[in-house]
């Protein structure tokens, strides 16, 4: 009870804890026991702060670890007073309460978010889904089942609203062109770089616009698709690519959250060739014929709405999550290295 406890073995090493009861722990595990002048939070911090550094002493090897010499090296700092010790861990713990609750909070989030996905667009969305054999998370290889078709709504090819847009490209040697990529998870079409014609390898080259809807015929099978967004418009991409319009009856941003579903990855997979997941192709034109549940256009610009917000409070959580975290550890940085004083002990101002 009271131990800091600290992993040195595998890829977890670094990791801290303080330990709120009598516990046991296996040789894995270094526990240690701070003296009687000494607060044990604030040496929690300590190695929390320094956890990183472990992580660098464990090498390369095989499997990684911080032996017991190599450990009992490390050199951390401690201030004068032990009071100063416990202000410092009094002022971090506040810092981590706030943490705590802004990881419910994002957690709340994305809860909301799973929740809406799944009641406005029918099927059951990916990350709740129980992953099947050995594929990474980001595949979804099951048998493709659309849901009931809701009032209203129509089951209808993808086909009969969108099609693939071709716009050859004459690639000129000495103009510069923009290439594009789509990552993985459906995380967005972003700028991969900017080549002359004559360095660009793959002669079949196509231009893209805002709001084409772009599928990587080698990725899909991860989730890689997206919207090309308006400082992309005009780039361009290779054949390794599909580039999709809609003739008004389908909304492309519907379409993005679409792709959060199980069904649409699943649809995905089945229309890929290839004896490996890394190494699948995409057939478009047998993916067109897969069947959706496609609600009317203004019902779809509502669901749009209503997604959008409900990503802008995850992403809002998010980024607050990762600015307290950052803070965090530029207090550290001051407080642990003693650049930066609590308060000055009541002993030490009687003495200056």
């Amino acid at each position: 009870m009271g131990s800091v406890v600290v992993t040195c073995i595998g890829s977890s090493i670094g990791k801290i804890g303080l330990t709120t009861q009598p516990s046991a722990s296996n040789q894995q595990i270094n526990a240690i026991v701070t003296c009687e002048n000494h607060d044990p939070e604030y040496l929690y911090y300590q190695l929390e702060f320094y956890s990183e550094a472990l992580q660098r002493l464990a090498g390369t090897q095989a499997v990684p670890i911080v032996n017991k010499t190599t450990f009992e090296g490390v050199t951390l700092r401690f201030p004068h007073f032990q009071d100063e010790e416990a202000e410092i861990a009094d002022v971090l713990n506040t810092w981590d309460a706030a943490i705590a609750v802004t990881e419910k909070l994002l957690a709340n989030s994305r809860n909301c978010w799973l929740a809406l996905t799944g009641e406005l667009l029918m099927p059951v969305p990916i990350s709740t889904q129980r992953q099947a054999g050995s594929f990474p998370p980001s595949v979804q290889a099951g048998i493709p089942k659309l849901p009931p078709t809701p009032k209203g709504w129509r089951k209808v090819a993808l086909g009969a609203h969108l099609h693939e847009i071709n716009r050859p490209v004459n690639l000129k040697p000495d103009t510069e062109y923009t290439l594009v990529t789509v990552r993985r998870s459906r995380g967005g079409v972003d700028k991969r770089s900017v080549l002359l014609g004559s360095e660009i390898k793959t002669p079949s080259q196509f231009f893209v616009a805002a709001g084409d809807f772009l599928i990587s015929k080698r990725q899909i099978v991860h989730g890689a698709c997206g919207i090309v967004p308006p400082e992309l418009d005009g780039a361009v991409v290779s054949n390794e690519y599909a580039v999709l319009g809609s003739d008004g009856e389908i909304d492309p941003r519907f379409l993005r959250y679409l792709s959060e579903t199980t069904y649409f990855q699943q649809t995905c997979f089945h229309s890929s060739i290839g004896v490996h997941v890394e190494k699948m192709l995409f057939r478009t034109e047998q993916w067109l014929k897969r069947p959706f549940n496609i609600p009317p256009l203004d019902e779809q610009r509502r669901i749009v709405e209503i997604l959008d917000t409900s990503r802008q409070q995850m992403a809002s959580a998010e980024q607050q999550l990762s600015l307290l975290k950052a803070e965090k550890r530029a207090l550290m940085q001051q407080l642990l290295t003693g650049k930066r004083r609590v308060r000055l002990p009541s002993t030490e101002a009687a003495s200056a």
